[in-house]
């Protein structure tokens, strides 16, 4: 009824921050595993991680087009990454049959 099985998984993110930026992308993983299969997830531990994209992303803002210049910056990372993964296979449980 459990198994478990390794993926690779490619999940991106944007941010105000490279952290922001690199949590956006981590907390993608769980909703890419998910969509591969019809089973209960018990556990996902991540292996390996690999930086596929990093970017940093520069504009100039201007008050009324003239006034008070400041950079504004953003990030973007896409990373792949290994998961070992644990589930709960709901088709190999036995469910029995009872008239209410």
């Amino acid at each position: 009824m459990q198994r478990r099985f390794e993926s690779s998984v490619t999940v991106s993110g944007r941010g105000d921050s490279k952290a922001q930026a690199c949590a956006d992308a981590l907390s993608g993983v769980q909703r890419a595993v998910t969509a591969a299969g019809h089973q209960v997830l018990l556990r996902i531990e991540p292996l390996r991680v690999t930086v596929v994209a990093a970017e940093e992303v520069r504009r100039r803002e201007r008050f009324l087009f003239f006034f008070l210049p400041r950079d504004r910056l953003s990030y973007a990372v896409t990373l792949e990454v290994e998961v070992s993964v644990t589930v709960l296979d709901i088709e190999a449980v036995p469910f029995t049959v009872r008239q209410a």
